[in-house]
């Protein structure tokens, strides 16, 4: 194992200085062993194009019924198309992240997306990208970054848009990024009125439109659509596919393509269902450079793989075929190489996902997946999916699909995504690939649920998932080493997986316990003593009196906040002037937006309105700022402040 050069002092002078001295002595020494000549060592070149937010359904690689991308499939007929690639999360910025650092994020405090605070990267972290570059690649990207972390100096010689590889060194070898917005949420971001005024190239009235969706001329429409946005990205990677051939690059280049996460019709970007996670991935294997693989994965035809590859296996796999040692902070493992056969890439069948705020909306989700069977915990299942979020909403579809709702003109299938979660649910993705039956109360399952979930909470207590802390926390005690805060902090975070875990015992059983953690001098485990009792739900109103207490005199005003939230839904305690209180009390910024999503749920749920008064800390920023990602992070804080004001007053 290795590990990466304390990259927060180096230069990107520096970085690129070292790869020209690298590349020169590949390229101009000639070592004479034993009267012999020994060629410089080449190494292969490496191209990610990323179409944003597109789940593997939407091509006709995968499905009879999607999109015709002729470009990408031609990728597919000389490599390999994987059938189970799977981002660890479901948005763009985490998603990116697990990509960059192949390391997951929940360990990092970087599971937010977009976050209040960038975070540190600690010892033992950095890009990969980075490593690249420390081995001599000439690294570029085009352009999109969306890092939940402070960038090391020179991880990427060049990222800005037209970035591409013309300017490395003669013989360099390089890694290009590029992604595409095409394919992106806000390109469904239409008047319903398109449906009449702007018809489509592909048939409404043909698409593969999921039963979880009224089937309604809206979202055929809006399907459709989408299918026309996956011709138009598809033009446009073929672009730089054929830059890579008419420069005689193609066949020295592994050609990576795939989405940065799954979506993007309503309720999938953001949510860690299979439609937010899974992905299409297609590697071009160059003619070059096939000897790196194993031999049963060197044909020059189409190879499909069943095996899983998840998003944190991206980084190492780079880096093996590269021929660069492992690396300590890498929590993937390569899906590429010599030594891997197509029996053993197709053995993987585990996968961990993660799923927290989402824009201005809060959650906190975890998912494992064991071959057909995926687990999923709903730490806050008291908060429905389809909570306000002001960007999701901007879809004509999204908001059709609310009003159904509260018409009450959905099936139970379709109307669930706007009620109450289940604290845990099994899901047998080989006959329900919706996620909508859910077996964890079937007794012919019992015994693969058990196992499942303890495999979650082994699994969060290993890394340790950061996520048991609320966001405003880990910015002021994380932010400058979150590896360091988690094992600081590991044993304490098991024992608030624990007592999250009461919401899966019966109350009976799980009361004592619920009171121990209510009343302990540890302002966490009262926090999720509170999210218990919210998920237990009138079951739990027994403790009215020591969630009154909590109301009135906690010291942290998010418990706080917990406890008048508990009261309003099960005691019918009116929450407006409380909550307003306690909100107009708090100082810290990124604490008020966790509280405002407690009004939200407040407002969809139980009909209640709130006048929050905007503050100036919410405001655009300034002139005076000159930093384009501190202006870009403030902008964004202001919309989503705005927003969440707005609608609690309707």
């Amino acid at each position: 194992m290795i590990k990466p050069f304390n990259v927060k002092k180096a230069t990107s002078q520096l970085a690129s200085l070292v790869s020209v001295l690298v590349l020169s002595a590949c390229q101009n020494a000639e070592t004479l062993v034993e009267d012999k000549k020994v060629e410089p060592i080449k190494k292969p070149n490496f191209v990610w194009l990323v179409s944003e937010d597109n789940s593997k359904k939407y091509l006709r690689l995968y499905n009879p019924k999607g999109a015709a991308m002729p470009n990408i499939e031609a990728l597919a007929e000389q490599g390999l198309v994987f059938n189970n690639a799977l981002s660890n999360s479901p948005v763009c910025s985490t998603a990116r992240t697990t990509l960059a650092l192949g390391a997951y994020p929940a360990r990092l405090a970087m599971e937010y997306h977009r976050p209040y605070q960038r975070i540190s990267l600690s010892e033992g972290i950095t890009t990969v990208s980075e490593y690249l570059s420390q081995a001599g690649y000439h690294t570029t990207n085009n352009h999109k970054e969306d890092y939940n972390f402070i960038e090391p100096e020179g991880h990427w010689f060049k990222s800005e848009k037209g970035a591409d590889w013309q300017d490395r060194q003669e013989g360099q070898p390089f890694f290009h990024m590029q992604s595409w917005n095409t394919t992106h949420e806000h390109k469904l971001h239409f008047p319903a009125s398109d449906v009449e005024k702007k018809p489509t190239k592909n048939n409404p009235a043909s698409v593969d439109l999921a039963s979880i969706y009224p089937d309604t001329p809206l979202f055929r429409y809006t399907h459709a659509r989408y299918l026309d946005q996956h011709e138009k990205v598809d033009q446009e990677i073929g672009v730089v596919i054929d830059k890579l051939k008419a420069e005689g690059l193609l066949e020295d280049t592994f050609i990576f393509y795939f989405g940065d996460h799954g979506g993007v019709m309503p309720g999938s970007k953001g949510y860690a269902f299979e439609r937010g996670l899974n992905t299409p991935l297609v590697v071009r294997v160059p003619e070059n450079f096939r000897h790196l693989l194993h031999d049963d994965l060197q044909a020059k035809t189409e190879t499909r793989v069943d095996g899983f590859v998840s998003f944190i296996d991206f980084a190492p796999t780079l880096l093996k075929l590269a021929g660069i040692e492992e690396v300590a902070g890498h929590d993937g493992e390569a899906f590429l190489g010599k030594d891997i056969s197509l029996a053993k890439l197709n053995s993987r069948d585990s996968h961990f996902a993660f799923a927290d705020r989402f824009d201005e909306k809060y959650d906190m989700v975890r998912t494992v997946r064991k071959g057909k069977y995926k687990y999923m915990r709903h730490y806050l299942p008291f908060n429905p999916d389809g909570l306000f979020a002001n960007y999701r909403y901007k879809q004509a579809a999204f908001r059709q699909w609310r009003d159904l709702f509260n018409e009450g003109k959905l099936t139970p299938q379709q109307a669930a995504f706007f009620e109450t979660k289940p604290v845990e649910a099994l899901y047998n993705l080989e006959l329900d690939g919706l996620e909508t039956n859910n077996l964890a109360d079937d007794p012919a399952h019992q015994a693969i649920l058990e196992s499942m979930r303890r495999q979650l909470t082994d699994k969060l207590q290993q890394l340790p998932d950061l996520g048991f802390y609320p966001e405003y926390h880990l910015v002021k005690h994380a932010q400058n080493d979150p590896v360091l805060f988690g094992q600081q902090h590991q044993a304490e975070i098991a024992q608030l997986t624990e007592i999250a875990n009461l919401q899966l015992l019966d109350y009976g059983l799980a009361k004592n316990k619920l009171k121990l953690a209510l009343l302990s001098d540890n302002e966490w485990q009262r926090y999720w003593g509170l999210n218990a009792a919210l998920a237990f739900g009138e079951q739990a109103i027994e403790l009215k009196a020591l969630l009154t207490q909590i109301k009135d005199n906690d010291t942290n005003a998010l418990n706080q906040a917990r406890a008048i939230q508990y009261l309003a839904l099960f005691d019918a305690q009116p929450a407006q002037q409380a909550l307003t209180d306690v909100i107009a009390n708090t100082t810290d910024t990124a604490q008020v937006l966790a509280l405002l999503n407690i009004a939200t749920q407040l407002h969809d749920v139980n009909g209640e309105t709130f006048d929050i008064p905007f503050r100036k800390a919410w405001q655009k920023p300034g002139k005076e700022l000159t930093d384009p990602l501190e202006i870009w992070r403030q902008r964004t804080i202001h919309t989503w402040f705005k927003a969440r004001v707005t609608y609690l007053k309707s």
